[in-house]
């Protein structure tokens, strides 16, 4: 899949859009040389803009496709192709498949190390879609208890409940 030439900087894009303010955004580069966080998220963390916005400028900077999850339908199938921790780990999730031609939903679909780990563990091409960090932990919230509640054998709750007071 081929990528936008970068020319701006999701701040610069924020700032155009009307989202934030020069201000507001030397305040939030402030906070990132302290504390080294992206800026998108710095700007959601100080409540200068959504999640969804930034999402929108990702969208505009990088050219992946915006995809928002509430009412999007994803196959249990293709939850279980990713292991849960890594899909948190990346804040991701699988939500098509044509093939060997993966979808995913990511907040950082610029992460190309993410993305090659996927193929790997997939054995499938991968293409991003941008979707909100919420969007995503309701959506791996709700497929991955899912797929354990499937995938537990009638009568493991015993074991699962021994293993879980160990400590």
């Amino acid at each position: 899949m081929a990528r936008r030439v970068i020319t701006k900087r999701i701040g610069e894009l924020l700032i155009e859009r009307g989202v934030i303010t020069t201000e507001e955004l030397e305040k939030a580069l402030a906070y990132q040389r302290q504390n080294g966080e992206l800026i998108g998220q710095i700007l959601i963390k100080l409540g200068l803009a959504t999640e969804e916005r930034i999402a929108q400028a990702l969208t505009a900077q990088y050219g992946f496709p915006y995809l928002p999850l509430d009412n999007y339908e994803i196959d249990e199938g293709l939850v279980a192709l990713i292991p849960e921790a890594t899909a948190r780990q990346f804040c991701l999730i699988a939500i098509d498949r044509i093939g060997n031609a993966l979808t995913l939903a990511m907040a950082d679909p610029t992460n190309i190390k993410t993305i090659e780990e996927i193929e790997l563990l997939t054995k499938c091409v991968v293409q991003a879609f941008v979707s909100t960090p919420s969007d995503i932990t309701k959506a791996l919230d709700k497929h991955y208890k899912r797929a354990t509640l499937d995938e537990s054998p009638s009568g493991s709750s015993g074991r699962a409940l021994r293993d879980s007071t160990r400590t």
